[in-house]
Formats: C-alpha cells, sequence, structure tokens
C-alpha cells in the first residue's frame, strides 16, 4: 500500500506540514508507505493547452510534474495538502495539478486510486479549497476519502495547527479511512475487477 502526498505550501515545517505529519504518523502505524513531494518555492507554469502530453504521455514542461506522474501511477492514494488563499488552494499547487492530471489523462488509468484534500486556514476559505481540490478526483474516477469533519486545519503562525485537536483528530481518521478503503478495493479488484468503462462520448454545448 503506497500514499501519495503533495505539500502545496511554500512555507518550510508551517501549519500544512503538521497537517501532513499527522497523516504519515497514522498511515505508518499502519502498515501504508507515504511519499510527500513538497512543491515549496518550486517554478511550476501552468497548463498552456497544447496537447503536446496527448502525443508523447508527458507534459511538455519536464520538471517536477512528470517526476511525480510515475510516483503516481504507483500510488493507491493521492492526497493534495494546502494553504487557503483568498478561499482558493496555493496557485502553483493548482497549476500543478491541473498540468499533472490533463497530463496523464490517457496514460494513468486513475480508476479507484482513492483522492483527499486538506486544506489549512487562519480561519475561513476551507470549505472552498476542500471543494476545489476535491474536483480533480471527481472529474477522475477517484472516489473521495471521508473523515469525520471537513480536511481542515487551522493555525496562522508557524506551530498554531497543534493546537487544532480536532484537526489534527480529522487527519488520523482521514488515514484510517483510507488505509480501509486501499484495503477494501484490492480486495474487491480481485474479487470482482474493476468496472466495466463504456467508450466515452464527448459533448459541447455547441452541439
Amino acid at each position: 500500500m503506497k500514499v501519495l502526498i503533495i505539500n502545496g505550501s511554500p512555507r518550510k515545517d508551517g501549519n500544512t506540514t503538521i497537517a501532513i505529519n499527522e497523516l504519515q504518523k497514522t498511515f505508518g502505524e499502519n502498515d501504508v508507505d507515504v511519499e510527500v513531494i513538497n512543491l515549496s518555492t518550486k517554478d511550476i507554469r501552468g497548463c498552456i493547452a497544447c496537447n503536446n502530453c496527448h502525443k508523447t504521455g508527458k507534459c511538455v514542461f519536464d520538471d517536477i510534474v512528470n517526476e511525480t506522474a510515475l510516483k503516481f501511477s504507483e500510488a493507491d492514494g493521492l492526497i493534495v495538502a494546502s494553504p487557503v488563499y483568498y478561499a482558493s488552494a496555493n496557485a502553483t499547487l493548482v497549476a500543478f495539478l491541473q498540468r499533472l492530471f490533463y497530463s496523464t489523462s490517457t496514460t494513468i488509468d486513475k480508476t479507484m486510486k482513492l483522492g483527499a484534500s486538506v486544506a489549512v486556514c487562519r480561519r475561513g476559505g476551507a470549505s472552498s479549497t476542500f471543494d476545489e481540490l476535491n474536483k480533480f478526483f471527481t472529474i477522475s474516477n477517484m472516489p473521495v476519502v471521508s473523515s469525520q469533519y471537513w480536511n481542515s486545519v487551522h493555525g496562522r503562525e508557524k506551530g498554531e495547527a497543534n493546537q487544532d485537536l480536532e484537526g489534527l483528530q480529522t487527519m488520523r481518521t482521514l488515514a484510517l479511512n483510507m488505509t480501509f478503503l486501499i484495503k477494501s478495493i484490492a480486495l474487491g479488484k480481485k474479487e470482482f475487477a474493476l468496472p466495466k468503462k463504456e467508450e466515452s462520448v464527448y459533448t459541447h454545448f455547441i452541439h
């Protein structure tokens, strides 16, 4: 079992990292391998809609997106964590995810890979950020893993997230739920195989 966690915070060892550490600890206690990818202050540009990835199977910008794609293909679950900026996810993280998901749309079958998002904020905007990030999963046949509350942890200055006991408990519950579902889906694949897919139909609003 392997879970890939994307840390979208540019702040080293900040509150987003505290939330991720709580996830890592619980996964480790349940024999789940975890790899954390820190986007930090990396220079990640947005998608330019060139569609070169549909020809080559990878993004035209050969950076951390293509490196992550290889790891994503092997992972059973993906967790994306972001601080909240203007009731939205970190812009660098969004650019990263848009390119990662689009460039792998034909090369990685994401069906039944598990997805979860985590939002970290001072006060508000967590729910809209949570919703924004979950959309990457729900368009990709990826079940979204829930917890005992929406996946948010609160804190502004470094270290304050340690005081959000409910938020940290939510992280532990999320990790336990994802562990259970990874095992359950593995059994389901063995017993029933993945759901049969229809040929994709694409319609546009003009016809």
